[in-house]
């Protein structure tokens, strides 16, 4: 699993666990609202924060070289 850019693999592992963090960070979030749990919304927020900024820096950093 492994993603050429430029003569370098790049793994998509970053990618995979932003995908997932955003996944389930939804899920929690979806969760802690409907059942009116605010540390389960805190969580879920949280993951959808950390999801969205390693996504931004993945694009970034791809592109920097143009």
């Amino acid at each position: 699993m492994t993603a050429y850019a430029s003569d370098k693999p790049a793994l998509l592992l970053k990618k995979f666990g932003a995908v997932v963090a955003l996944v389930l960070g939804l899920l929690l979030t979806a969760t802690g609202l409907s059942n009116d749990y605010r540390g389960l919304t805190t969580i879920g927020a949280l993951l959808l924060a950390v999801g969205a900024v390693l996504l931004v820096l993945k694009i970034v950093r791809r592109n920097q070289g143009q």
